[in-house]
């Protein structure tokens, strides 16, 4: 029961810091859609994870935390937050870029996981 509880506590935990992000309309009312796509690594003989497209719309929540898919990662992922916010104040259309988990577990190696990340944004 105690791992039901952990699960349903960390669901809500990310429902809660989901809704205190606001929307991307009242964060960057210039904006009119955004696209990311990412890659995720893992570091094993087959290094490709999945595939994944996210698309964002003014009345999407401004949540750019993006959970690591390996399993035991505790505290990790992927915080595009500051790049959005870069690309967004220097008004830019798209970027590219790699990034590590930041997630610890004794079992995992530091570099257990990364996404590779293209971000399309379009302005009103």
């Amino acid at each position: 029961m105690t791992h039901r509880q952990n699960y349903l506590a960390k669901i809500e935990r990310k429902k809660e810091d989901k809704i205190a992000s606001g929307l991307i309309s009242e964060h960057y009312p210039e904006v009119s859609d955004m696209v990311i796509h990412m890659t995720y690594y893992q570091k094993a003989s087959n290094p490709v994870l999945m595939v994944r497209t996210v698309n964002f719309f003014p009345t999407s929540y401004a949540y750019f935390n993006m959970e690591c898919m390996i399993k035991g990662c505790e505290d990790g992922g992927f915080n595009l937050t500051s790049i959005v916010e870069n690309m967004v104040r220097n008004h830019k259309k798209s970027g590219k870029g790699k990034m590590s988990c930041c997630g610890v577990n004794d079992s995992l190696s530091p570099d257990h996981a990364y996404i590779s990340y293209e971000i399309n944004i379009h302005y009103k």
